[in-house]
């Protein structure tokens, strides 16, 4: 009982240690993006057909905070992504450690895909739509903190959302979940999907449909992803039975 309980100790010794240093590395990325914040403020508003205000001087300084969490969250993803990979190492075979360390590029790649979609492709719709809406009834007045809070709650969750693929791969790796279940889970997870797609979106099939595609396509991709992974592994299952024997 006593040994259960010092590996059990041991497991969450190791977990603290490799969250500390995820939460570090953050901490520094977010110290560097302030130094940059200046010009990723200005990049992100260049070529806008509007200027922006603040209504106090907080609201630079939460606006800086925000950019540079955005920024801050995107370095820290491979070194988090690592630090997982480090935490569950020790359970894989020497096939799966390779594997799976691969997937930590591609999840940085896919999340900054999803950032890319959500501000080139979503939020000039949404924000286009928005504008249109108000017509001559009303004189549109953004706030710098509004615009930007808006921007990063539309585009934050789709750099999320494109990780499911590397994020589905990796646990049919380790286990947690395969291809099966996926399946069952089809028609809720299309469920939840589109709701996802309808709540972020301005109430128009159009802009309906072009999230809601990309969002069913990422869930049809990762289950076939998930079936290469598992076919892959009991392949690899059934070579080591046998060469045992």
């Amino acid at each position: 009982m006593e040994d259960k309980d010092i590996h059990v100790i041991a497991h969450f010794e190791e977990l603290r240690k490799r969250l500390m240093i995820t939460a570090i590395t953050f901490l520094l990325f977010l110290m560097v993006s302030f130094v940059f914040v200046k010009d990723i403020y200005h990049f992100l508003v260049k070529g806008l057909d509007f200027k922006l205000a603040v209504l106090g001087p907080s609201d630079i300084l939460w606006v800086y905070f925000m950019l540079a969490s955005v920024v801050g969250i995107a370095a820290t993803i491979p070194v988090a992504a690592h630090q997982l990979w480090l935490f569950v190492k020790p359970a894989l075979s020497k096939k799966e450690r390779k594997l799976t360390l691969s997937y930590i590029p591609a999840l940085f790649l896919l999340f900054i895909t999803g950032i890319s979609f959500g501000y080139f492709i979503l939020f000039p719709l949404v924000l286009k739509f928005l504008i249109t809406l108000s017509g001559d009834m009303f004189t549109t007045f953004f706030t710098t903190e509004k615009y930007f809070t808006f921007l990063i709650h539309l585009t934050l969750p789709f750099g999320l959302l494109f990780e499911l693929p590397v994020v589905v791969m990796f646990l049919t790796t380790i286990g947690i979940i395969n291809p099966v279940m996926l399946q069952k889970s089809r028609k809720y997870a299309y469920f939840a999907l589109i709701v996802t797609a309808v709540l972020i979106t301005p109430p128009d099939f159009i802009s309906d449909f072009l999230v809601t595609i990309p969002l069913l396509l990422l869930y049809e991709a990762s289950i076939s992803l998930s079936k290469m992974v598992y076919n892959r592994k009991m392949k690899n299952t059934v070579v080591t039975q046998e060469s045992s024997m």
